[in-house]
């Protein structure tokens, strides 16, 4: 409370974990308060707004007019609600190779890494390298590791780094290990490495035992790196478009067998996922206009297949207003087109990819571009449709595939390359993983879950993307690494 003022800052602050990939809705109460209880019943009500976190964070300061309960102006006043993150984002870079390493097998040794931070119930794994095969002098491929996860961001406290040779049984020897902390792993350069002496606790007792190795830091650099809050409040926009599947697969609109059949309560699997996913992903794009693409259909006038026209027929604005009418346009769409085929995802990546490739030439990091894809089906370009993801890794750019009614989706999972990065036949591989499917059946009726799910992944996409383009957030401010 502040006594005796039309115009208060309220001092305290609100601290409130953000998800992304929720709709976190939010109200904020203005009352004027006469008397000594905490009963806001009898104070006066001077006006409410209602808004999401989403909004907050996509404009840092945001002012909306204060309203009464039945939504009228609440005379001329207005609230002000600005937001900052809290977290330490620094990040270290190693650069790390070893050399004499113990030999655990004949005449070589599979070595890898890894870094743990001390806790108070032990030590906590940080990070593992990737195994270098059969070589007793390794070169690890560079890292990085927050200094949240390798040190609580302290520089003095503990480190512990072991090192192990490989064995697919997943019970690997190990090497040696040391003990450490940032401020000493530091102190390296690749002209004068930091050493540390890899120690073998069992073989401490022979005779002449000096160690199993040297581990070699070359390179160990404290960077700050901005997070996806950072780049979302400081102005970049999150582009979201939509490709919808027409193909012949999905049944006659008209059946209620059909995919595409919506129902009395104007519900089918599409709308439900456009629903779910646009009203999370429509707070982070500030004019709320998304353009709507369909494919596998054949369209009018000339009834041939296209794999990737505009659900309103307007080939020179396939904009549409908000979710709602994205809905709207995807219901009056369908009663136009034939069903037909075949599954085509490459033309409608590639033309996103398209605007993503021009955003990315203006070397900012003011747009993002999100590609939802709903299908019922198996992709029939598949080739192509793995060329054009690993070309869009590339890219500001990130693909969301919703799959829809009860088909075989072992190719989507195939795209989805949590465990291995996407090859294309050609030999190309992705320079990150950028699409994420989930089957909605694994959701049906629980939308919240639906657009947890399949947008848990996108923050980090953004931020690692931005970041490894050292690209800054348009609009930070000067006081954003105090953060």
């Amino acid at each position: 409370m502040i006594l005796n003022c039309l115009n208060p800052k309220f001092a305290k602050k609100f601290v409130i974990n953000y998800y992304f990939e929720m709709v976190q809705r939010l109200k904020f109460c203005v009352y004027d308060i006469d008397n000594d209880t905490y009963d806001l019943d009898d104070d006066d009500f001077l006006g409410e707004i209602e808004c999401t976190l989403g909004q907050i964070v996509s404009c840092r300061e945001m002012t909306r007019p204060l309203l009464l309960k039945n939504k009228k102006p609440a005379g001329h006043g207005t609230i002000t609600i600005c937001a900052e993150e809290i977290t330490d984002t620094r990040v270290a870079h190693f650069e790390v190779s070893a050399r004499n390493l113990d030999k655990k097998y004949l005449w070589w040794s599979d070595p890898f890494l890894e870094f743990y931070k001390q806790t108070e119930t032990g030590w906590q794994l940080a990070h593992r390298t990737e195994v270098v095969k059969n070589n007793l002098n390794p070169t690890w491929t560079p890292f990085r590791i927050s200094l949240r996860s390798l040190c609580g961001g302290e520089v003095e406290n503990p480190i512990k780094v072991d090192c192990f040779d490989h064995h697919v049984s997943g019970s690997h020897d190990l090497i040696g290990s040391f003990k450490t902390t940032l401020s000493e792993l530091q102190m390296g350069t690749h002209t004068s490495p930091a050493e540390f002496q890899c120690i073998n606790p069992k073989k401490l007792k022979k005779k002449g035992y000096k160690n199993s190795g040297t581990i070699c830091v070359k390179r160990c650099q404290v960077e700050k790196e901005y997070t996806f809050l950072d780049f979302i409040m400081g102005g970049c926009q999150i582009n979201f478009t939509i490709a919808i599947d027409f193909t012949g697969s999905n049944g006659d609109p008209s059946s209620p067998q059909s995919l595409h059949y919506i129902n009395p309560a104007g519900y089918n699997e599409y709308l439900a996922a456009i629903w779910a996913v646009g009203m999370v992903i429509q707070d982070y794009d500030s004019n709320k206009m998304f353009p709507v693409f369909g494919f596998g259909a054949k369209i009018p006038p000339s009834w041939t297949v296209s794999h990737e026209f505009p659900v309103n027929f307007n080939p020179a604005n396939p904009f549409c207003a908000g979710i709602e009418g994205v809905a709207h346009a995807y219901q009056q769409c369908l009663p136009q087109v034939k069903l037909y085929g075949p599954t085509n995802f490459a033309p409608i990546i590639n033309h996103v990819a398209c605007f993503a490739r021009q955003a990315l030439l203006q070397k900012t990091a003011s747009q993002y571009f999100v590609l939802l894809i709903i299908t019922d089906g198996v992709i029939t370009d598949i080739d192509q449709t793995c060329r054009a993801i690993v070309q869009a890794s590339c890219l500001p750019m990130s693909i969301i595939v919703v799959g829809v009614g009860g088909a075989d989706f072992s190719t989507m999972e195939f795209l989805d390359s949590d465990d291995k990065l996407l090859q294309s036949p050609g030999g190309g591989i992705a320079a990150r993983d950028i699409v994420q499917f989930v089957p909605f059946r694994n959701f049906e009726g629980n939308g919240v879950a639906l657009a947890q799910c399949v947008l848990a992944e996108l923050p980090e996409q953004v931020a690692s993307f931005f970041n490894s383009f050292k690209l800054k957030p348009p609009n930070i401010l000067s006081h954003s690494d105090s953060y």
